[in-house]
């Protein structure tokens, strides 16, 4: 999905007090054709002006809206290991629109402790907390092991969102959207992409 790039270039554009933009710019700014840019925001509604071009606030508003980032997202993390704990101090999340609701994890030396001015709880406490905070997204920072397991927990608790950082598939329910973080695989892409072109034997 290319809305997220679309967003931070035309947040970009705003930045330097740009009011309108084409698509031409827009898509040069991504490596895109115009006319692909005009296709993929055709595919939510018309927004851009024949020889005007797009208006920069009120399109960074309506991929907000398309994308559900126009309203608050309490959200939970299992697992304040290494990960978890950068997780949860990463500012990056609140000014998108996440906000870090509630730690969660198993070890007992943890539990209770505090991290990015939070609570850590236990696992016992996730449905109630999860409830009582209206929380709707969950991020597994665990071993492998347990990732299922936590997923479930969740799942169970109300959350209908993973984002799952545990090198694992994970089997889920079809309504509930997963999202899956691999940095493993992520740098053997890029380790593939540098051999290929020969840019690492140099």
């Amino acid at each position: 999905m290319r809305l997220s790039l679309y967003l931070r270039r035309l947040e970009l554009f705003a930045g330097s007090d740009q009011e309108t933009v084409s698509s031409r710019r827009l898509g040069s700014a991504l490596g895109l054709t115009d006319a692909q840019v005009r296709k993929d925001l055709a595919c939510f509604g018309q927004f851009g002006r024949p020889g005007v071009g797009y208006q920069v606030q009120k399109l960074i508003a309506q991929i907000k809206k398309i994308m559900g980032t126009d309203r608050r997202w309490p959200t939970a993390i299992v697992g304040i290991g290494n990960m978890g704990q950068a997780l949860a101090t990463y500012g990056g999340f609140q000014k998108r629109g996440f906000d870090i609701a509630a730690l969660f994890d198993t070890d007992s030396r943890k539990v209770g402790q505090r991290c990015a001015g939070l609570k850590i709880h236990g696992m016992d406490r996730l449905p109630d907390v999860v409830k009582s905070r209206g929380i709707k997204i969950g991020i597994i920072a665990v071993p492998a092991f347990a990732a299922q397991e936590v997923a479930g927990h969740l799942t169970r608790a109300g959350v209908r969102g993973i984002m799952n950082f545990a090198p694992v598939m994970l089997a889920l329910a079809d309504h509930i959207a997963l999202q899956a973080v691999d940095m493993a695989i992520q740098l053997e892409q890029l380790a593939f992409k540098l051999n290929s072109g020969g840019a690492a034997k140099k």
